[in-house]
């Protein structure tokens, strides 16, 4: 019997398409109508619906006028035109992928960096076209024959390179021609910008393809994506169709078919997918109806078993002592409970059910008696154990608790098998007591699989580096002044705090942590707060960041204006005592000075025979100086008649 078609998850509308058509709808209803420059997405039939909602197309930037508002297409524009745009007054509604975005921002500061912009990718591809706007001297290859080609003429192997990727490129050309300059130039940053999306998609279809008799990639034929997409496909299957829409699926292209493959690309609607999913579903039937005969029915129908095989079959039904299942074979086939789970505590009902869908291994076939022992437990151990072999070959990120602290590090059970991770490699401090992390949902990379000794090494480590290392990227590359950033208090000194902002440290001196006189960071705040802080400068060779808490856009001058007169009667702390006075805060970030002489009714020595710093006391304003922002204190007139105030003496 077919399998009918299967359908990738992935296939479909990415993310950043997704934001450019949503984008595009939201602003046409907004604005009754408005301009895409260019097709929005590679699809001419989505393009066809935006026009029909008002989006209309013009492939000429200046032909828009002043007032018009022009949305930008998902792989992005050339930088001059953008520019050109906003000189004239037209309104841009930025639909570039975020993905893309980043990859011009990383091409900008290279070349600001003293650095060679290098773009994997296709050098006539809108989205490649308009990361190169963003950089002086870019160089583009389309792979790793144009690498070699560059380096064979001459190309400078000293020069310091910042290697990217266009969004949609093939990884294995991206990351060879990656090693190629990796090993040839001196000076190479590499950013592997691939979309997460794209890379999933290919990967998915990579492997149906290789499991099926027939594939078919849908999406529009200018489309960079679907065109990968299909190139991928038939390096796995040896009949793959590229299309559109349903109408150009053939009956011919299924064929001997019993399993068809279907995939789509970036920019195809959800309603074509569903539609071609539909007929290929048909097409494959018809063709089963017609090739199937009854000789073939009944040969299947007589599975034979062999012990060890993997086998399908459906639950008929549960006893208390065991689940039977119809694998299609003369023999009956069974699970005993003992075969089921490792749980001993879980019940049958709990993992399967009548009718559900089982895959076991064969344990033992018994021909005489007509009978199979089937085992579901050890497949589930077959499969972990194959998982976590792959694991290792794929540097994938399993997850797992800790279960025990063990000599020398820690134990880790991962889909059941024991994992030990090294105390080096558990990502905590030198020494750390490690039976905190005891029960804890843990991130790690499997390092050393011995599948006869049971035996399995990872790594917490090396993911939490990875995340950190990419969270700094993430920050360095999007870093700029009066940037706001919520971050975490990680240390504090005398002038000062550090602060994480997302894997990288800031240091807001004590000075921009508050309006108020303070001493020591303490008097704020303290390790572990969260802080809102923002950017006043940064050096990013250095990796030195200056933050501020400060709300630069109160000026406490102003706020001391509106609020108080010469003869108001003000409550102040005292924050500084010197020979001559003592100076007092009025409100946060504006103080006053009491001179000496009025600070008590009677001739006093120093100020510190009467006052002390922090204490809080009852003073009039005597004078204020607007232009040199001074103000004079007076006690001594709330204690005598005296009304005269004192003049303004320099600290």
């Amino acid at each position: 019997m077919s399998e009918g078609v299967i359908l990738a998850k992935s296939a479909g509308f990415c993310y950043g398409v997704q934001r450019a058509v949503e984008l595009a709808e939201e602003t046409a209803a907004h604005t009754g109508g408005c301009w895409m420059l260019g097709d929005l997405i590679h699809n001419a039939h989505v393009v066809q619906e935006l026009a029909r909602q008002g989006i209309r197309k013009t492939a000429d930037a200046d032909a828009l006028q002043p007032g018009d508002t022009v949305v930008i297409r998902s792989h992005g524009e050339v930088k001059s035109v953008l520019d050109g745009l906003a000189a004239r007054g037209v309104a841009c509604v930025n639909a570039t992928c975020p993905n893309v975005c980043r990859i011009q921002k990383l091409v900008a500061q290279a070349e600001q960096e003293g650095r060679r912009p290098v773009i994997i990718g296709e050098m006539e591809h809108p989205e490649v076209v308009g990361v190169a706007s963003w950089c002086l001297h870019p160089l583009v290859f389309d792979g790793p024959e144009a690498v070699r080609a560059w380096l064979a003429k001459g190309g400078d192997r000293g020069a310091p390179l910042t290697v990217v990727a266009q969004t949609t490129c093939i990884r294995e050309l991206f990351e060879t021609s990656s090693k190629i300059l990796k090993k040839e130039c001196t000076n190479v940053k590499i950013f592997d910008t691939i979309c997460n999306a794209t890379h999933k998609r290919q990967t998915e279809a990579a492997e149906i393809a290789g499991n099926v008799d027939v594939m078919v990639v849908v999406g529009d034929r200018k489309s960079a994506n679907t065109k990968h997409l299909t190139e991928i496909c038939r390096q796995r299957c040896s009949r793959v169709f590229q299309i559109e829409k349903a109408d150009e699926l053939s009956a011919d292209f299924f064929d001997g078919c019993f399993v068809a493959g279907l995939t789509a690309g970036a920019s195809t609607p959800a309603g074509i997918i569903k539609e071609v999913y539909a007929t290929m579903s048909e097409e494959i039937k018809a063709a089963e109806v017609k090739e199937e005969s009854f000789e073939e029915l009944l040969n299947q129908s007589f599975k034979t078993l062999n012990t060890g095989e993997k086998v399908t079959g459906i639950v008929t039904a549960i006893t208390p002592t065991e689940v039977q299942v119809d694998v299609g074979a003369k023999q009956a086939a069974y699970i005993k409970m003992s075969e089921l789970s490792d749980d001993p505590g879980v019940k049958p009902e709990d993992i399967v059910k009548v009718g559900d869908e089982i895959e076991t291994v064969i344990v033992r076939v018994n021909d005489v008696e007509g009978f199979a022992e089937l085992s579901k437990k050890r497949l589930d151990s077959i499969k972990v154990w194959e998982n976590i072999e792959q694991a290792v070959d794929d540097k994938t990120v399993l997850e797992g608790i800790v279960t025990e602290e063990n000599k020398g590090g820690i134990v880790v059970s991962v889909k059941g098998v024991r994992v030990f991770v090294p105390a080096s490699q558990s990502g905590q401090p030198r020494g750390a007591d490690l039976t905190s992390m005891i029960k804890q949902k843990v991130q790690l990379r499997i390092t050393e699989v011995n599948r006869a000794r049971r035996r399995v090494v990872g790594s917490i480590r090396s993911v939490a580096d990875e995340a950190r290392k990419a969270a700094q990227e993430q920050v360095w590359s999007s870093i700029e002044a009066g940037k706001h950033y919520t971050g975490t208090v990680k240390s504090m000194t005398s002038y000062g705090v550090f602060v994480d902002i997302g894997g990288v440290d800031g240091m807001v001196h004590i000075s921009e942590l508050s309006w108020s006189r303070i001493k020591t960071p303490s008097e704020v705040c303290k390790v572990g707060d969260t802080m809102e802080v923002y950017v006043i400068a940064f050096d990013a060779e250095k990796h030195k960041i200056s933050l501020g808490v400060k709300d630069r856009s109160i000026d406490p001058w102003d706020v001391f204006m509106d609020k108080y007169g010469v003869g108001d009667v003000v409550s102040v702390r005292i924050v500084k005592l010197m020979t001559f006075g003592a100076f007092a805060e009025v409100v946060p970030g504006v103080d006053g000075l009491i001179h000496i002489s009025q600070i008590a009714d009677r001739r006093i020595e120093k100020p510190e025979d009467v006052l002390s710093e922090g204490q809080m006391v009852d003073a009039k304003i005597t004078a204020i100086d607007e232009e040199k922002k001074k103000i004079s204190l007076s006690i001594r007139a709330l204690l005598t008649s005296d009304e005269e105030g004192e003049e303004f003496v320099e600290e």
